[in-house]
């Protein structure tokens, strides 16, 4: 006797070409296609009988227009810890529950940050392109800092700035972090400092790490005012989310000197657009990528899977976002 088909059916709307770590997870519960959007309006006519959406990042903002299509949509899984290409306002009006990966990649996105502070501060890249073109000049090297004893401020202090504060201290580095939203006795947990004003922590750093969320409050965060109370020639990284960061205010201090070199993985419009930051010789670049090892863009496809899995039994979903924006009666339920 044949197996009786899956009922359910999961979208992968953007970038995944391929099910192989979600399948085995859902199989005997939904059917899963892969629509490769690269625009909201791609979605178009292929969301109508969709129980679950597993959204990624090439679709820049997922709104009403998409979710007045899904009609049978319990759920939205963003696979990966930002979710701000979702208008999760719009989806609770229509009872659907968004979730993310907050989780996944904690380790890998410390671990970039530090290295990138590291190439900047030791000045990896020149010394590297120097000798390829032929050079041996230990005057590259001259003004760099010894990192033991500086100061790092952490911007944002959840699970990826809490790794960085670990990863910091083992160099013996003096630890400070901002972050309003964290619990008191964070700094008594893990030994590091905290500042009470943003402007305080940029003061006192020598190093700057990025590592908190976009939302209306973060966006341009980082702007001339807050480059201009950095100290003269502090090191900028980010990791974190590009909008965080005010483009145009950092090429200036760039140029100026106040900020002295910077770690970029995220930048305002991806993918870059400006050539001034593109060729900055203080600049040091990666196409965002920090999430990404094996191990962890394995465990978000897999946690995000079992996201769905959960909504689609009627489970309690372990990390939802917009479940206190649903009115009171109107979380879609059956599927």
């Amino acid at each position: 006797m044949s197996k009786p088909k899956p009922h359910h059916r999961i979208v992968v709307t953007d970038f995944l070409d391929e099910t192989r770590i979600e399948t085995p997870v859902l199989s005997d519960l939904a059917r899963i296609d892969t629509l490769l959007a690269t625009h909201e309006a791609d979605l178009r006519g292929k969301l109508s009988d969709a129980h679950i959406m597993l959204v990624y990042h090439d679709v820049a903002r997922l709104g009403d227009a998409t979710f007045s299509q899904a009609e049978s949509c319990v759920g939205i899984i963003r696979a990966g810890v930002g979710y701000n290409n979702i208008d999760i306002e719009a989806a609770a009006a229509r009872g659907i529950v968004v979730c993310n990966v907050p989780d996944y990649g904690s380790e890998d996105v410390a671990d970039h940050a530090l290295m990138m502070l590291l190439a900047v501060a030791r000045r990896l890249v020149d010394s590297h392109l120097a000798i390829r073109a032929g050079g041996w000049d230990h005057q590259l090297i001259v003004g760099a800092p010894r990192m033991r004893g500086r100061t790092l401020g952490i911007v944002g202090c959840g699970r990826i700035g809490t790794a960085m504060a670990l990863r910091a201290k083992a160099l013996g580095m003096r630890v400070l972090y901002y972050d309003p939203y964290v619990k008191p006795g964070t700094d008594k947990a893990i030994g590091i400092i905290q500042a009470d004003t943003l402007h305080e922590l940029l003061a006192e750093s020598d190093f700057v790490s990025l590592h908190c969320y976009l939302d209306e409050s973060s966006h341009h965060l980082m702007n001339a005012q807050a480059f201009a109370a950095m100290k003269p020639g502090a090191i900028l990284i980010n990791t974190a989310r590009g909008p965080v960061v005010d483009q145009n205010a950092l090429v200036d201090a760039l140029n100026s000197g106040q900020v002295g070199g910077a770690g970029i993985d995220v930048t305002e419009r991806e993918p870059l657009d400006d050539d001034r930051l593109r060729y900055h010789p203080r600049v040091l670049l990666t196409p965002h990528v920090a999430f990404y090892s094996v191990e962890g863009f394995l465990e978000m496809r897999l946690k995000a899977a079992q996201e769905a899995r959960r909504l689609l039994l009627g489970q309690t979903p372990r990390n939802p976002v917009n479940l206190h924006l649903i009115p009171q009666g109107r979380r879609r339920l059956s599927v």
